[in-house]
């Protein structure tokens, strides 16, 4: 799951790899299903062998799924219970990705039990139920890359785009069989359901800030880029020059109280030459047209690469632009020009941040 890459947890590893291998044994048995769909045959594989080997493989792909759930919620790290492997879009992590994910497990469970029950059930309805496998695989693909943590990584666009062109050619040498105009519209459809999953492919899970975007909630992207494996990437986070970069995250708030005093705090993932996490917290009057006149406040900045910390306060604050003066327990100084986008109604923050090292740059404005 994203940013649980950081918790160096076994646990989270075996929940990687059991959604990995999970998602290929998926592809396999799409790929086994169209070939016994197609009356394909050959001399080493009769058409029995093919139907004995898709069921079995899906059998051990419905055990590694058990081990992607069981891992997933055992870990901890992310906030998804049991119930969110089976009941789509409650989740408070990540619910669209995750739901896709609950709706495919739904799916091959229902398969299972008509099979187990098949002799129970009319064949046309068996076979109707059976249809309903060929959803599970492009749920799985786009719950894979939409919540997992590896979208990014080239190892798993190769994944990614292998069991795309696995499935596509099943699919082509199926349509082959058909009548022309079934070919012309199951083509079709095939077609952009491909394009479509890549181009969202490209531009959201394979580009950085997909984590907040996604729906991880603030306080697991601050949490994840403290822990211990991170700080392994270097020993010294000593900031030496200007750079420049773009955040992404969260905002919450709360209040008035009966004062007409509010806080806003906002978590945002920096990504530049130092990424890291940016921590703003701002105490003060809530103003009737929407805001707040701050009185006081804090800011944090935590580079990714290193054990040192950034701690100060907001010396700025002019609409959506902020600027804060930190510094380090070995007195560092490093001054920081926020310039943020916020949506009022989904709470989520973008924008772009200039950064300053040395004391020359962090006089109040």
């Amino acid at each position: 799951m994203a940013l649980a890459a950081t918790s160096g947890s076994a646990l989270w590893y075996l929940t990687r790899a059991s959604g990995v291998v999970a998602l290929l044994l998926l592809t396999a048995t799409t790929l086994l299903g169209v070939l016994s769909a197609s009356r394909w045959r050959s001399e080493r594989w009769p058409r029995f062998a093919v139907a004995e080997l898709h069921r079995n493989l899906t059998l051990v792909a419905l055990v590694f799924i058990a081990t992607h759930v069981l891992t997933t919620v055992a870990d901890g790290f992310a906030p998804i219970g049991l119930k969110d492997a089976f009941i789509p879009f409650v989740s408070s992590y990540r619910p669209v990705w995750l739901g896709f994910g609950a709706l495919a497990l739904d799916v091959l469970l229902v398969l299972t039990m008509s099979s187990l029950l098949r002799k129970r059930i009319a064949y046309r309805t068996w076979r109707l139920l059976h249809w309903s496998a060929y959803a599970a695989w492009p749920l799985a693909l786009v719950h894979g890359i939409g919540s997992g943590s590896d979208a990014r990584f080239g190892w798993m666009a190769l994944v990614t785009y292998g069991c795309l062109s696995v499935v596509l050619g099943a699919a082509a040498f199926r349509l082959l069989q058909a009548r022309p105009r079934l070919q012309l519209a199951a083509g079709g459809a095939a077609v952009a359901v491909a394009v479509t999953i890549v181009a969202w492919y490209r531009t959201g899970p394979a580009q950085h800030g997909w984590a907040a975007r996604a729906g991880t909630p603030a306080s697991i992207l601050v949490r994840g880029s403290g822990s211990s494996s991170t700080r392994l990437a270097s020993s010294s986070a000593r900031i030496s020059g200007t750079f420049d970069g773009t955040v992404v995250g969260r905002m919450s708030t709360s209040g008035p109280d009966s004062f007409g005093d509010a806080a806003v705090a906002i978590a945002l993932a920096e990504h530049s030459a130092h990424p890291g996490v940016v921590n703003l917290t701002l105490w003060g009057s809530a103003l009737d047209g929407g805001g707040l006149a701050m009185r006081t406040s804090q800011a944090a900045f935590r580079p990714v690469s290193g054990n040192a910390s950034y701690t100060g306060t907001v010396v700025g604050l002019d609409g959506t632009r902020v600027i804060v003066a930190l510094s380090s327990s070995s007195g560092d100084r490093l001054r920081m020009e926020l310039q943020l986008h916020i949506d009022a109604q989904t709470r989520s923050v973008s924008g772009s941040v200039h950064a300053v090292p040395g004391s020359a740059g962090v006089e109040n404005d």
